[in-house]
């Protein structure tokens, strides 16, 4: 395992362990919302500074970007890209499908990854050139060949309903095109099931960097290819993400594109 990921995967473990503790009692915790359905409590933050604390002190000239405690030192050749927990909201409500997702970006290239599931003891990680890897073996996108016998995972707008008709629009198409649409409501574990072959593709709408930047080397290190909704590079800035195996993610193109308004075209980058 490559030093720089044998680090990540520390805080990874730590953060997992406060996570776990912390869902025994979950009733007793203090939870906020940040905006209309998206909910943050005090595991989010706790979870956040013990990676912030490993990270820190092995690497004190790198940046981070963190969903709790958002930017610092961006502008750093090597930033940290961090979701804590990942799919809080199943937290809450004690829906055993979370996980913390911790990505390097070095010089504008995603170089290391790490989802790790807490309930499952599932560690996801991978190294640039290197290949992607479930608990130390080594893993592969699916080989299915047809999207009308794939399974594919998804995520619903939960928080901004401006694309909702468009979703569902694609949602139906899906749903008829596939063997089934699946949304468990982490979208780090459903990029690394991707990864794992368990999902054949996955796409969703609007999400933030730190839910796919680690799950999205998992896949392209596992044989896999992720874009924006035309199959494009963007995908990371604007949150629009399509990814599977190579035959599959074509013929997911071409179901969404149908579907496809201005604001969901690829973006220069």
């Amino acid at each position: 395992m490559h030093p720089i990921l044998i680090n990540a995967v520390k805080a990874a473990r730590r953060a997992g362990g406060i996570i776990t503790r912390a869902s025994q009692d979950v009733g007793s915790l203090k939870v906020r919302s940040k905006t209309y359905n998206d909910f943050v409590s005090e595991v989010d933050h706790a979870a956040e500074a013990a990676i912030l604390d490993v990270l820190k002190d092995a690497y004190p000239t790198h940046g981070f970007i963190g969903e709790e405690t958002g930017n610092d030192n961006i502008d750093a050749e090597n930033v940290w890209i961090i979701d804590p927990l990942d799919g809080t909201t199943n937290f809450l409500h004690g829906f055993p499908q979370y996980s913390i997702s911790i990505a390097l970006m070095q010089q504008g290239q995603l170089t290391q990854a790490v989802v790790y599931d807490p309930n499952r003891n599932d560690l996801f990680t991978a190294t640039r050139g290197r290949g992607a890897f479930l608990n130390d073996k080594r893993i592969r996108v699916s080989n299915r060949a047809k999207l009308q016998e794939s399974i594919i995972g998804t995520g619903f707008p939960f928080r901004d309903f401006s694309h909702l008709d468009t979703y569902m629009g694609m949602f139906k198409d899906m749903v008829r095109k596939t063997s089934g649409l699946r949304r468990p409501g982490s979208a780090a574990l459903d990029l690394a099931y991707v990864a794992a072959g368990y999902f054949d593709g996955f796409w969703e709408i609007g999400l933030s960097k730190w839910d796919i930047a680690a799950g999205a080397l998992l896949i392209q290190e596992a044989g896999g290819i992720v874009g924006d909704f035309e199959g494009n590079e963007s995908w990371i800035e604007s949150g629009n993400i399509v990814a599977g195996n190579p035959k599959v993610f074509s013929q997911m193109l071409q179901t969404l594109a149908p579907h496809l308004t201005d604001s969901l075209r690829s973006k220069p980058v």
